[in-house]
C-alpha cells in the first residue's frame, strides 16, 4: 500500500519510525544510484558510530521518608502545647545514570575503481542527533563537512526532518533570504564550485525532486528520484501498518499544514 502523500509523508518523522525510514531510504537510493552510475562509479553504504548521552531515565532504587513517628511537640509553662518543626531528614543517594548509547549512522559513498578507491562524492540523510545542539553526532557531523571540502570531495545533505536546528553546509539565514520558506530541503556542495551552495527547497505538498549527484567534472552528474526512492521505502518497510493517521502527527503540523493533511487522508479513504 503506497503513501496516501505524493511527496515526503510528514507521519514518517516521528521518532518512531524515522530512524528505520533513515536507514530504508539510503539502502533502497544506493541502489537507486547504482542502477545509472557508469563506470568506474559505484555507490556503496558507509556507516559510522559514536556515543551518544542516553535519554533514558530510571528512579531511584531508594524512596526518602519523612520518619513514621516525628518528636513530640513541645509544652509551654502553663500546659499550652507548640508544635515544632524538626529539620527534615535527607539521604545521600548514588547518582545512576544510564551509559551513553551507541549510535550507527548509515550515509552513502560513491568511489571510483580507479585511483584506489578514490572517494568522490558523500551522501547524508540528516539525522534527528545531526540537528540538536550539544550532540555529539551534531558535532561529528558539522566536522565531516569541513573534512568534505578540504578533500575535495562532493556532499549532497538531504534533509527530511521540519524540525530541529538547521545543519546542512548552505549558511541558514542566506538560504532562508534567496529560496524563501520550506520545510524539507537538499544542499549539494560541489568540489568544483567552492564558492558556492546549490539549494533544492521543498513544501510539504510537493513531490520530493530528482537530483543531479555530482561525480568528477569529466563524468558530470548522475540523476536519483528521490521520490521513487521513499516510495519503494514505504512500501517494502510496510509504514502502513505503523504509522497511525488517525493519531496527531509528530512533530506537529502547522493549521494550515493540519487541515491539508486531514484533506488528503480523507480523499484516499484513510480518514473518514
Amino acid at each position: 500500500m503506497p503513501s496516501p502523500f505524493s511527496g515526503m509523508d510528514p507521519w514518517l518523522e516521528g521518532p518512531g519510525v524515522f530512524p528505520d525510514l533513515h536507514n530504508t531510504f539510503i539502502t533502497f537510493l544506493r541502489g537507486e544510484l547504482n542502477r545509472s552510475l557508469p563506470a568506474p562509479f559505484y555507490a556503496a553504504v558507509a556507516t559510522r558510530v559514536y556515543m551518544e548521552e542516553s535519554e533514558r531515565r530510571t528512579e531511584p532504587d531508594v524512596d526518602v521518608l519523612s520518619p513514621a513517628n516525628g518528636p513530640p511537640a513541645a509544652s509551654k509553662p502553663g500546659g499550652a502545647t507548640v508544635a515544632t518543626h524538626p529539620r527534615a531528614e535527607m539521604f545521600e543517594i548514588p547518582a545512576q545514570p544510564w551509559p551513553d548509547e551507541e549510535i550507527t549512522e548509515a550515509f552513502i559513498e560513491i568511489r571510483a575503481t580507479e585511483g584506489g578507491e578514490r572517494l568522490v562524492t558523500s551522501i547524508e540523510v540528516l539525522s534527528p542527533t545531526n540537528k540538536t545542539r550539544g550532540a555529539s553526532g551534531r558535532g561529528l557531523y558539522l566536522a565531516k563537512q569541513h573534512e568534505m571540502k578540504s578533500a575535495g570531495v562532493n556532499l549532497v545533505e538531504i534533509d527530511l526532518l521540519r524540525t530541529g536546528t538547521h545543519a546542512t553546509a548552505a549558511p541558514v539565514a542566506e538560504t532562508r533570504r534567496r529560496v524563501g520558506p520550506y520545510d524539507y530541503h537538499i544542499c549539494i556542495t560541489r568540489a568544483d564550485r567552492g564558492d558556492a551552495y546549490f539549494v533544492v527547497p521543498i513544501r510539504l505538498p510537493q513531490r520530493l525532486p530528482t537530483i543531479d549527484v555530482p561525480l568528477t567534472p569529466e563524468a558530470g552528474t548522475v540523476p536519483a528520484d528521490l521520490q521513487t526512492v521513499l516510495n519503494r521505502s514505504y512500501d517494502e518497510a510496510l509504514y502502513s501498518r505503523r504509522v497511525h493517521y488517525d493519531r496527531p502527527c509528530n512533530p506537529p503540523l502547522s493549521e494550515e499544514q493540519r487541515a491539508w493533511a486531514e484533506g488528503v487522508l480523507r480523499s484516499k479513504g484513510v480518514l473518514k
